[in-house]
């Protein structure tokens, strides 16, 4: 039950990314009213700066690992604010300026618990069991974040407000009671030296082969990831036809990722996470390829195809934080930084998608078409594709590192 504790602050942290990343800019747009250019451009520039943070973050946790609990537990605090503020915009304000600063703020805190949870479970002598734990009530996290909000902004218009409150309350309650079971239950991780200076971590980190290799594999796979996480609700409402059941997919995948967490665990011990990983990659470009040729109705091949793209998640999940914890040493936080960077590059070029779909003359709620399922279906597999192709030269710096030792 230890490592329970642990993974805990996997779910709120969870519920509050899917928003940030995959419900915020429909709700915006469609609620609020905001153009799908500046949009785009709102996203991209809040994405690039909590990319351009989150190595300094890492580095600092690695400068005083004594103070990470007190700087986790001040992290949550703001996240919970901007949570709330994100979705209840005060009138007369301008939405975008709105959005940009409550979304810095939200990413900042949010990347600051992150990068120190992550670097806590990867010192954990149970790491694969804890990573579990984390990703397993994440995804349970998701589910909520895809069920209730979808229900709130499906309802009564005049409620929505209240409710979003309300759904914010208990969020904050959440992230509470997982930030107590964490400080108090969870394993203490080992203590650490701190690390030398910012020159020495990023020497040290630039010497590393098999991180390096491991990068350009996690990015392009994080782009694949991302892209569809910013365009599912407009593919739902458009191209499907059914934006009352946006709940109902992502929940199926969410769900699926849930279920199949396990099964992949088990299969990393088996066959190491670098094989499984590869397997989960494959199953996900099956799922998208489906995508690729559904129209208005196509309801229940849809709900095929996020069973098995979301079957697929589980293994990036779980997997890459495993590959990443064998070969970073002692500078875990910076590592971590480092990576969280990588994938919230992808998510700013991800947003960019919406001002090209605008300039392409997409437009939400007049029906999808041919740009539209390219951006959602086809990018992401050609994406997966070339994360597989590149994954070769990792294997390849292990083989190299090995044989050098």
């Amino acid at each position: 039950m230890r490592n329970a504790a642990y993974g805990l602050l996997g779910a709120p942290l969870a519920m509050a990314a899917l928003p940030l990343f995959v419900q915020l800019p429909a709700y915006y747009a469609t609620h609020l009213g905001m153009a799908l250019a500046p949009l785009g451009g709102v996203l991209f520039i809040a994405r690039l700066i909590d990319m351009l943070q989150d190595p300094l973050l890492g580095h600092l946790l690695d400068r005083a690992p004594e103070r990470r609990r007190r700087a986790m537990a001040l992290g949550a605090l703001v996240l919970t604010l901007a949570f709330g503020a994100l979705w209840l915009p005060p009138a007369g304000l301008p939405a975008g300026a709105w959005l940009a600063l409550m979304l810095v703020i939200a990413y900042g805190a949010h990347s600051l618990v992150n990068i120190a949870y992550l670097a806590w479970g990867a010192q954990l002598t149970s790491a694969l069991g804890a990573v579990a734990w984390r990703e397993g009530l994440g995804l349970a996290g998701m589910l909520t974040a895809s069920l209730v909000p979808a229900a709130i902004l499906a309802g009564d218009s005049a409620q929505i407000r209240p409710r979003l409150a309300a759904y914010s309350v208990g969020f904050a309650l959440l992230i509470g009671l997982a930030m107590l079971a964490l400080l108090r239950h969870a394993p203490a991780a080992p203590q650490r030296v701190a690390s030398t200076g910012w020159r020495d971590t990023w020497r040290a980190l630039a010497a590393n082969r098999p991180l390096r290799a491991l990068l350009l594999p996690y990015f392009l796979n994080a782009l694949s990831v991302a892209i569809p996480a910013t365009l599912a609700l407009f593919y739902i409402a458009d191209q499907l036809g059914a934006p009352q059941l946006s709940g109902m997919f992502l929940a199926c995948y969410f769900g699926a990722a849930a279920c199949g967490l396990p099964a992949w665990t088990a299969l990393a011990r088996k066959w190491g996470p670098l094989r499984c990983w590869r397997l989960g990659m494959l199953l996900s470009v099956a799922g998208f390829c489906g995508a690729a040729v559904l129209g208005n109705g196509d309801l229940i091949p849809y709900a095929v195809v996020c069973l098995a793209a979301g079957a697929a998640l589980g293994a990036d999940l779980a997997l890459p934080p495993v590959l990443l914890a064998q070969v970073l040493g002692e500078r875990l936080g910076a590592g971590f930084g480092l990576f969280t960077l990588v994938g919230k590059l992808a998510l700013a070029l991800a947003g960019l998608t919406l001002p090209l779909l605008a300039w392409l003359d997409y437009r939400p709620g007049q029906g999808g078409g041919s740009a539209l399922v390219v951006a959602y279906a086809v990018l992401p597999c050609l994406f997966k594709l070339l994360a597989m192709a590149t994954l070769g030269r990792y294997s390849a710096s292990l083989t190299t590192t090995e044989s050098t030792a």
